[in-house]
């Protein structure tokens, strides 16, 4: 596959292949069944065969296929093991590259928006991508004052290709559900999908790196590439180095792992009290390992964090909301009563539904379990408890879940964190979160001034921190 399929009926056709695929292995798996093998070992060759057509067909067509490939990947913690292991690879893949654009078309479009003499802009230009995407490639080149520099391209007839995969993706949205346990499928797609102007606009995409890049200019933990030219597909960003975090997750040190979570979460929860954005693709190609840095000395002190992609961010003028940190201090502190009050000041218990305040708060505790201890270790084995609780259709975590609603304000930021939080699993990072939460998330500390007693764990704070329990 050697460029982006534009036809509609061609991209249809290929991710048509999925349902009628899905449909040919649940025959197989019944007669499996009628022959003798149990539910579970039969569901688990249906998972495994699933993913194994699913993220071929994502990864060879890029545009919003590929998309949702990057954004389902960063949840394959939640899947058991004996399938996220054989398949860890392929999701990583849809990470990093995809077959790039062939090179004519590549010059095509730069001599369409940056005009016939484009190559003078350049000392040097590699026409072989170092990256390619879901809807650009990205080009190592020398700018024309010495700079190195990355160039993203976008693909011809990216948007045409992002709406199409969507929409049709959305009409089978069901059929993959079973595949990432406890995670919706439909309203991911669809927020996807609500994305895609932002995606393909590299003028807001190239705001949002200015005011990261400025912001975080002198920061000793986080490096964001400045820009250094902005077209209408074309969009040209200092180049880093950096060691890309999926070699990190398939082969770092603990020291490394442990450093890069970090890094994430401090970068989750700073950037919007920083910048007043959210960065909204938080996928490990979208983040590199860097040596720390001396200006006098070179490289040295600890390992820094490279962002890069800022095509999707959520805008919060004024940080993340309070009620978010509020409702945690408060969960935290075992007060049932606020915690479902806030909750319901804020939609996320709608008027007509009443839920009992003590199985809300039993509800959460698991979920925020990292925030509760002085240091947490995030992993694949919690990660799976944490989806199969919600999941599990048996489960009264599971059926006080549908009850619940996700207001829209709220559906990106809920997004980030758990993308966040799968990363942060694949990692199996051991991270100081409460102390990112204290320094970085509105509404988690008292107010100045009130005089509150230090919160204690909760409730069932003890089985909840009982690893055993969850296999971890």
């Amino acid at each position: 596959m050697s460029d982006l399929p534009r036809k509609a009926v061609t991209r249809t056709a290929k991710l048509a292949t999925l349902p009628l695929g899905f449909a040919g292995r649940a025959t197989w798996g019944l007669g499996k069944r009628i022959g003798g093998k149990s539910a579970e070992i039969v569901a688990r060759e249906l998972q495994q065969r699933t993913a194994d057509q699913l993220f071929k067909v994502l990864g060879e067509l890029k545009g919003g296929a590929m998309k949702f490939g990057q954004a389902l990947s960063v949840f394959e913690s939640a899947l058991p093991e004996e399938i996220a292991g054989p398949y860890r690879a392929a999701l990583t893949k849809l990470q990093e590259a995809a077959p790039p654009m062939p090179t004519r078309t590549v010059h095509a479009v730069l001599a369409e928006r940056l005009g016939e003499e484009w190559r003078e802009l350049f000392l040097e230009f590699e026409d072989k991508p170092s990256a390619a995407a879901s809807i650009g490639q990205v080009h190592r080149a020398v700018w024309h004052d010495g700079r190195e520099v990355a160039v993203k391209v976008q693909y011809p007839g990216a948007g045409e290709a992002l709406l199409s995969d969507l929409t049709q993706l959305s009409r089978f949205a069901k059929l993959l559900g079973p595949l990432i346990p406890g995670v919706d499928i439909k309203p991911l797609i669809n927020e996807l999908r609500e994305r895609v102007s932002e995606e393909l606009d590299y003028g807001l995409e190239a705001e949002a790196q200015r005011a990261h890049a400025e912001e975080f200019a002198d920061d000793p933990d986080v490096v964001v590439p400045d820009v250094v030219h902005q077209g209408d597909q074309v969009l040209v960003t200092e180049w880093i180095d950096g060691t890309p975090l999926a070699e990190v997750i398939s082969d770092g040190t603990p020291e490394e792992r442990d450093r890069a979570g970090q890094l994430l979460a401090r970068f989750l929860f700073s950037g919007p009290a920083r910048t007043g954005l959210l960065h909204a693709d938080p996928h490990p190609g979208n983040f590199r390992l860097l040596p720390g840095s001396d200006e006098e000395d070179g490289p040295s002190g600890e390992l820094r964090l490279g962002v890069l992609d800022f095509g999707t961010v959520d805008r919060l003028p004024g940080g993340l909301p309070d009620t978010i940190g509020e409702a945690l201090r408060l969960a935290l502190e075992g007060d049932a009563q606020a915690v479902y009050g806030l909750l319901r000041d804020e939609g996320f218990v709608k008027d007509s539904i009443d839920l009992d305040p003590d199985a809300v708060l039993d509800y959460l505790l698991p979920i925020i379990e990292p925030a509760v201890v002085e240091e947490f270790t995030f992993t694949r084995a919690w990660m799976r408890a944490q989806a199969a609780r919600i999941a599990d259709p048996r489960s009264p975590a599971n059926q006080l879940g549908k009850q619940l609603n996700l207001p829209p304000s709220y559906l990106l930021i809920h997004r980030v964190t758990l993308s966040t939080i799968g990363v942060l699993c694949q990692l199996s990072a051991t991270v100081r979160l409460r102390e990112e939460l204290e320094a970085w998330l509105p509404g988690f500390l008292p107010e100045p001034g009130k005089e509150e007693e230090a919160p204690s764990p909760p409730v069932g704070a003890e089985p909840a921190l009982d690893r055993s329990d969850m296999g971890a």
